[in-house]
Formats: C-alpha cells, sequence, structure tokens
C-alpha cells in the first residue's frame, strides 16, 4: 500500500488555478493531487473555498465545483482533539496554530510527508517531514 502524503492548501490551489499563472506549479501540484493517498483535512477544504474566492482565483462557480471534488479525497475530520493537538504542536515548536493543526492532521491521517511551502523545507516535526515541492533540485 502506498505511503500516504497530505497536501497543504497552497499546493490545491496551485491545482485548482495555477494552469496559465503558473503551469511549473499547476503540474506538480495536479500531480501530487492526483495521487490515491493524498489526504486533506477540513481545515484545508474551509482555508481552499476561502482563500480562493478571496483572492478571486476561481469564480464562485468554479470554487464550488473544487469544493465538492476535494471534499471526495480521504480527509481528516476537524475534532476537539485534533484542535488540542495541533495547539499542543505550536506551542512546542513555535509556528502557528493553523499550521500545528496541519501536522496534527499529518500524524492523524499516518501521513510522514507534508506538501507545501509555507514551512521551512526538510523540517522535521515529529514523524512529519515538510517538503517544498517546487524548490528547483
Amino acid at each position: 500500500m502506498p505511503t500516504a502524503i497530505f497536501l497543504d492548501t497552497n499546493i490545491l490551489i496551485y491545482a485548482a488555478s495555477g494552469r496559465k499563472s503558473e503551469p511549473r506549479k499547476w503540474s506538480i501540484s495536479f500531480e501530487l493531487f492526483d495521487r490515491p493517498y493524498a489526504f486533506i483535512s477540513g481545515q484545508v477544504l474551509a482555508e481552499f473555498y476561502t482563500i480562493v474566492l478571496k483572492k478571486r482565483y476561481l469564480d464562485i462557480a468554479r470554487a464550488a465545483r473544487w469544493l465538492e471534488t476535494l471534499a471526495m479525497m480521504p480527509m481528516v475530520d476537524v475534532s476537539a482533539p485534533l484542535v488540542m493537538e495541533g495547539a499542543a504542536i505550536s506551542r512546542r515548536y513555535r509556528v502557528s496554530y493553523w499550521d500545528g493543526a496541519i501536522i496534527a492532521a499529518c500524524k492523524r491521517c499516518g501521513a510522514q510527508t507534508l506538501y507545501t511551502e509555507d514551512l521551512s523545507h526538510g523540517q522535521l516535526y515529529e514523524d512529519v517531514r515538510v517538503v517544498n515541492p517546487f524548490l528547483e533540485n
């Protein structure tokens, strides 16, 4: 069985809206989004919808269609224990609560790789390694 991965909001935004404006990032993001064991969380789903509308990356109809598609992905629900763990991770590593909650969601679904451009590439948070897929090799 393939290993679970976790996709942060920015990866999904590029997959949904970056085809013309960021073709390289779109290609990488879409490949990650298309993996069968790519997880997201309820937090990521909400952030995606909010950001693509606020920054006008997608119109409301396309944003709603993407939301329906993303809702079919393997998902970590936001729960009181997840919030508490996210807050503890935030304090331990001195990251924002939102990043702590993403790391907690990774742990919850067994993903050891978090794809994002929001945290330091290569950083290890307990068993979760951050990978910025857009860095040049």
